[in-house]
């Protein structure tokens, strides 16, 4: 049992099993940001643009009665009435359409950052021998294909 709870604490703490929590949760407090900004923000100027329309309070009544005018929730506490929120579907695709747009933006960017990271030359470690033109570390002091004596580049200057 001690062995087990042991492994069981070494997979806990690993870095990934860590991260992964710490993404969960973001990714869930990203959710809740988003699906405000869709249902605060952007749903009620589409209400608006197509006339005042609810998107969350849409539905239609496959099966039963309900009376006109009835909000959602209290179509679905009828008996036996079958209920197609399809506002509420629509506003999920638009909140799963921001998510996803907003992901790709981010990681745009990332990837842009890492191609300035990528081509952005890197300092040269060898230097050619004044005699031979051979390529020898920056360091040396002797050439290694022509033995001549070669002398140390200075060091770089901080500004």
């Amino acid at each position: 049992m001690a062995k087990m709870l042991r492994e069981f604490r070494e997979f806990a703490v690993k870095g990934s099993v860590v991260d992964l929590a710490v993404g969960v949760i973001i990714g869930a407090a990203f959710g809740a940001i988003v699906k405000s900004l869709v249902d605060d923000i952007i749903m009620p100027l589409v209400g608006m643009v197509t006339g005042g329309i609810d998107f969350v309070n849409r539905y239609w009544v496959a099966k039963g009665f309900v009376p006109d005018g009835t909000a959602l929730a209290d179509a679905r506490k009828v008996p036996g009435a079958v209920i197609v929120a399809y506002g509420q579907f629509l506003n999920n695709v638009l909140t799963f359409i921001i998510v996803a747009w907003v992901i790709f933006l981010m990681i745009k960017g990332i990837n842009r950052m890492k191609r300035k990271q990528e081509s952005s030359p890197a300092a040269p470690t060898d230097r050619s021998c004044p005699e031979c033109l051979s390529a020898i570390p920056k360091a040396a002091r002797r050439c290694k294909a022509c033995t001549a004596p070669v002398e140390p580049e200075p060091a770089p200057v901080a500004s």
